[in-house]
């Protein structure tokens, strides 16, 4: 099984994920649960797996927040609403979602899931705590619940792997922000903006690339830079496709189609913006 497949199923699974971030339902569960704004709703919700953690581990697994950004939300969240009401309300919120944005999804549910946690079983959690924190969460009894969990533990192994490339790189958050942007042609403020990085922080780790020789003077990549990108981009790949080797060549078929359907009505339905934090591209059928 090639690399590029766990790139494909990356730009599947997500909007299947993404949807605890930005969709109605989510929002409104933090609310009811007693988390105070998107930020402390964002970050307790993610973060609940690990049980009550204090900043500092949640600052190291999500990697490209500004650290006073999660300071702001942790641990204080956990005096709001305890982590066991948090997944609760997560799990509950996410199925909502998808329910009302993928009208197939119970029936994609009973068709994917198995699947999924089949991969989810075979992937290796060393070094990727985010990963392993959700895969040991008990599977919800409401298989949309369930298929979203699998979706998530799955998103969540690939993003460990990728911030151990980054990091294997040199690159810390921010810097990796900029080479992001200037490569993609992201707008700075989607991601500078959204993962509380200052105009003199985003200066900054712009001018560190150029020392490097990644980014020109004109904070235009340069080949080294764009070799760079390309490089961490196929090893996150090569790490993430292991598990799904455990598929055979019909059931990655059907994982493909059955997930296809379902990110398509997802978006469809205009619940993820774009362009977005998480770089997730566009769906493009036809």
């Amino acid at each position: 099984m090639e690399a590029a497949f766990a790139r494909t199923v990356w730009h599947l699974l997500e909007p299947l994920h993404a949807v605890t971030y930005f969709a109605p339902e989510a929002r409104e569960a933090n609310r009811a649960a007693g988390l105070r704004g998107f930020w402390m709703g964002y970050f307790a919700s993610r973060a609940a797996p690990l049980g009550a953690v204090t900043a500092g581990p949640v600052e190291a697994a999500f990697f490209n927040f500004h650290p006073a950004v999660v300071r702001r939300a942790l641990p204080d969240a956990w005096g709001f609403a305890r982590p066991e009401a948090v997944l609760r309300a997560r799990a509950e919120a996410a199925a909502a979602a998808l329910r009302r944005t993928a009208p197939s999804a119970a029936r994609g549910a009973d068709a994917v899931a198995p699947l999924l946690r089949r991969v989810v079983s075979a992937a290796d959690a060393a070094g990727r705590p985010l990963f392993a924190a959700n895969r040991d969460l008990p599977a919800p009894d409401d298989p949309v619940a369930a298929l979203w969990q699998a979706a998530t533990s799955l998103r969540e192994q690939r993003g460990d792997g990728h911030v151990a490339v980054l990091t294997a790189e040199g690159l810390d958050g921010c810097e990796a922000h900029v080479l992001f942007a200037a490569s993609e042609g992201v707008p700075v403020a989607t991601l500078r903006d959204n993962r509380g990085w200052s105009e003199g922080d985003w200066r900054a780790a712009a001018d560190r690339l150029t020392a490097r020789g990644l980014l020109d003077g004109t904070g235009t990549p340069t080949a080294e830079g764009r070799a760079l990108r390309t490089h961490a981009e196929h090893r996150t790949d090569a790490l993430a496709v292991r598990p799904y080797r455990e598929l055979t060549a019909p059931e990655t078929a059907q994982l493909l189609a059955e997930l296809g359907e379902l990110a398509d009505a997802v978006l469809a339905s205009d619940t993820i913006p774009f362009p977005n934090p998480m770089g997730l591209p566009e769906r493009r059928t036809g």
